[in-house]
């Protein structure tokens, strides 16, 4: 059996479903977002496709941050929500428990397990999504999510997202140690 084409529109699995915070008139507004990736390590970068007919641009536009909020699993139906409705329209933001860390027009979540706040660094126009590269100015957790200090992608419980058959789905089972279960194949 030989490889056959998937075509051109595919997606990376699985994405992160996050929900995207920003203050558009004064107003906390979320969105679902799953184009979401690390950018750089050091300063601590974070890049995420967002399409320019979402209300939200407007407010990364006018106040140049936004917030990274991760929900869980248990979060699912608020966070499908989120995707489903325009804050133009629907006040999303009076689904959660709001708050705010060091930067005022980053609205994030308390519900979500992580959430990160982000000053836009770097714009990129594409043909139909901005490509905001925004720099991680501090992260908020809860000791509960945490192994030795760390995040804990099991704790958590982190929804993700696989497309283009829009499906929601929990992470599996650990399966090994990066940068170090290929170690058996170095040559010395």
């Amino acid at each position: 059996m030989g490889k056959i084409s998937a075509g051109r529109n595919v997606f990376m699995y699985p994405m992160p479903v996050t929900l995207l915070g920003t203050l558009v008139d004064g107003r906390p507004d979320f969105m679902a977002l799953g184009w979401i990736t690390r950018v750089n390590a050091n300063p601590p970068t974070i890049g995420c496709g967002v399409g320019r007919h979402h209300h939200s641009v407007r407010g990364i536009e006018e106040n140049k941050t936004f917030s990274i909020n991760v929900p869980s699993v248990k979060m699912m139906e608020k966070t499908d929500y989120c995707g489903l409705v325009s804050g133009k329209d629907a006040d999303k933001a009076a689904l959660f428990d709001v708050y705010y860390g060091e930067l005022d027009t980053a609205p994030m979540i308390t519900e979500c397990p992580l959430s990160l706040e982000c000053r836009v660094e770097v714009t990129i126009e594409n043909p139909t999504n901005n490509f905001y590269i925004g720099e991680i100015i501090a992260s908020y957790t809860e000791e509960k999510y945490l192994t030795k200090g760390k995040p804990d992608i099991k704790k958590i419980n982190p929804l993700l997202l696989t497309m283009p058959d829009n499906r929601y789905w929990a992470v599996g089972e650990y399966a090994g140690d990066a940068w170090s279960i290929g170690k058996t194949l170095k040559t010395k």
